[in-house]
């Protein structure tokens, strides 16, 4: 991989400063004050949120307390997305910090899966990697590497460790030099205005004429409404890690460089602002 070493730091320690309040339903002892936090933004809020879930708690009367989860003004949030998947898919065009609202009851079964612990979210994290590897080299790096590969790419994520997981990580991100890219871009694009999850196909970052592919041609193929209006005016907005990268940007140094650590390029199509 190209080495711009002070993008995936960049990347790696964004952080979104968010407050977490009570849902007004849940009974306590005491009135609970809210929490602050900064959360990063390539984690999981399961992960995260222990020093939250502490704080609340202790307000809390023991029986009322069951399985905590997360909402955004109405929307409950996927614990297994990332952080920064959910901000920019949610909130991105609200004022920080980020409102967040802590329930422990009335857990919503038809919209959140169940994550009683943090093997849960290994395992899920995991799987994704396995997933992107197939795409990306048929999963032939993943299969090579042992098991404390495995668990030193977790553990870098669950303690924060940039070094720690980009020793590992830097396997998964590379190819050979006749290849010039990834066999498949592993990606996903999720939309604010739809009910479908996220789309995802195979695309190849290279063309059959040895030419890069860029974000702008991912999105002309997947997702052409991302891009171009009835009336010629732009009215989303295509976010990755907080930020609108241009459209020129070839797809495979995207991947390269703004992959979350699951190594897929999570990519937000959101409505721009109108004011």
């Amino acid at each position: 991989m190209t080495d711009d070493k002070d993008v995936l730091r960049d990347v790696w320690f964004g952080r979104i400063p968010t407050c977490f309040t009570l849902y007004q339903d849940e009974i306590t002892e005491r009135e609970a004050d809210p929490y602050y936090l900064l959360l990063p933004r390539i984690s999981y809020l399961t992960l995260v949120t222990d020093k939250v879930k502490k704080h609340f708690q202790k307000v809390m009367r023991q029986e009322e307390v069951s399985e905590i989860w997360f909402e955004y003004e109405g929307t409950p949030l996927k614990w297994h997305y990332p952080i920064g998947l959910l901000f920019d898919l949610h909130a991105s065009n609200t004022a920080l910090p980020w409102s967040i609202t802590v329930h422990f009851k009335n857990f919503p079964e038809r919209d959140l899966l169940h994550c009683h612990s943090k093997d849960v979210i290994e395992a899920h994290f995991m799987a994704c990697i396995k997933e992107a590897d197939a795409l990306k080299h048929k999963s032939q790096v993943v299969n090579e590497m042992q098991k404390k590969d495995h668990k030193q790419l977790w553990m870098g994520l669950q303690n924060d460790k940039f070094e720690q997981f980009w020793a590992i990580n830097r396997k998964l991100m590379e190819y050979s030099p006749e290849e010039s890219g990834f066999r498949y871009i592993p990606f996903r694009i999720y939309q604010a205005t739809t009910e479908r999850p996220f789309i995802q196909k195979l695309f190849r970052p290279i063309t059959s004429g040895g030419q890069l592919h860029t974000l702008g041609d991912l999105l002309k193929d997947v997702c052409p409404s991302a891009i171009t209006s009835e009336d010629g005016e732009q009215k989303t907005q295509v976010m990755i890690h907080g930020i609108e990268p241009m459209l020129e940007t070839p797809i495979q140094w995207l991947s390269e460089h703004m992959s979350y650590p699951d190594n897929f390029l999570h990519i937000s199509i959101i409505p721009r602002p109108t004011d």
